[in-house]
C-alpha cells in the first residue's frame, strides 16, 4: 500500500548551523502540499478498499509563527503572523488502506542531507508515523523515521509545547541511502491510527500537528502560498481531495544542491 503512496517530503531547523525559510525569491522556495490517500479495491488487495478516515491541512493558528519568532502569547505588541499548522489524522485502524501526508515540492534534484520537523506535544509521534517517504533518482523507495525514531530536542520557537525531530539518514533509511543520493520525489506520511498507540500518544489519538518540515536545512513553516484554512471557515488550502490532483504534474521546484 505504502509503494502506492506519492506524497513529498519537507523541512525544519537544526541547531549546529543556522536554518533558512523556505520561501521568498530565493533559489530555494520549497513547499509542502497537502494530499491524502485513499485506497481502491485493486490497489489494496489482498486486503478492503480505504476508508475516508483521513485528513491533512495546513490551518491558521494551529502551528508556531511562521516568521521563525517566539511563541510567547500574550505579547506586546500582539503577535499577528498567521502561525500555520500542518494537521494530519488518521481516524480508524493503521490497517486501513489510506494515509494523510504532504508532498514536498521543489526539492527534486537535491542531494539529501537532513530531513525533520517540529511536532505539538500531546500528538502522535509513533514508530512509523510521521515520517518520510523518499524516492531517490534510482527509483528506489526510502522510508525515514518515523517520528519515535528520531534525535529529539525541544523545539526552539516553543520549548515547553513543541518538539523537534531530526533524522540519521545513515542509520534511519529503509533501505539504506547510497552516498551523495538525490531526492526524486519527497513526502510526509501518517498512516498509523487509533490502533496504535506511542509514548507520546498513549491513548491512540492518531493526530499529529506538524511545522518547520526541514529539508537540507530549508525550513516550511506554512502552507502554500500562505492559504492556509481560516480557522472554521471552510476555505483556503484544501484538504489533498483531488485539487491538488493536477498540480503533480506541472513544473519542477528549483531546488539544487
Amino acid at each position: 500500500m505504502q509503494r502506492r503512496l506519492n506524497f513529498a517530503i519537507a523541512l525544519a531547523l537544526v541547531t549546529l548551523a543556522p536554518a533558512r525559510y523556505a520561501f521568498g525569491d530565493d533559489d530555494h522556495s520549497l513547499e509542502a502540499r497537502p494530499s491524502v490517500f485513499v485506497g481502491s479495491a485493486p490497489g489494496c488487495s489482498p486486503g478492503l478498499a480505504g476508508s475516508n478516515i483521513v485528513t491533512a491541512t495546513w490551518l491558521k493558528g494551529l502551528g508556531l509563527p511562521d516568521n521563525g519568532s517566539m511563541n510567547i502569547t500574550p505579547s506586546m505588541p500582539p503577535n499577528r503572523d498567521p502561525h500555520d499548522g500542518l494537521l494530519l489524522s488518521k481516524n480508524g485502524a493503521t490497517t486501513d488502506c489510506s494515509a494523510a501526508g504532504a508532498d514536498i515540492r521543489g526539492a527534486e534534484g537535491m542531494t539529501v542531507t537532513e530531513l525533520g520537523f517540529d511536532y505539538r506535544n500531546g500528538g502522535h509521534c509513533g514508530a512509523g508515523s510521521p515520517r518520510f517517504n523518499l524516492v531517490t533518482t534510482d527509483d528506489v523507495l526510502h522510508f525515514i523515521g518515523g517520528c519515535a525514531n528520531g534525535t529529539k530536542t525541544p523545539a526552539p520557537q516553543n520549548t515547553a509545547e513543541w518538539t523537534r525531530v531530526r533524522f540519521n539518514l545513515s542509520t534511519l533509511a529503509v533501505p539504506p541511502l547510497l552516498p551523495g543520493a538525490k531526492i526524486k520525489n519527497l513526502s510526509i506520511i501518517f498512516d498509523e491510527g487509533t490502533d496504535t498507540s506511542s509514548a507520546d500518544d498513549p491513548f491512540g489519538v492518531a493526530l499529529a500537528v506538524v511545522d518547520n518540515i526541514d529539508v537540507n536545512k530549508f525550513l516550511i513553516s506554512r502552507s502554500p502560498n500562505g492559504e492556509g484554512q481560516d480557522n472554521g471557515n471552510g476555505n483556503g488550502n484544501g484538504n489533498g481531495n483531488n485539487d491538488d490532483k493536477d498540480e503533480k504534474d506541472k513544473g519542477k521546484g528549483k531546488g539544487k544542491d
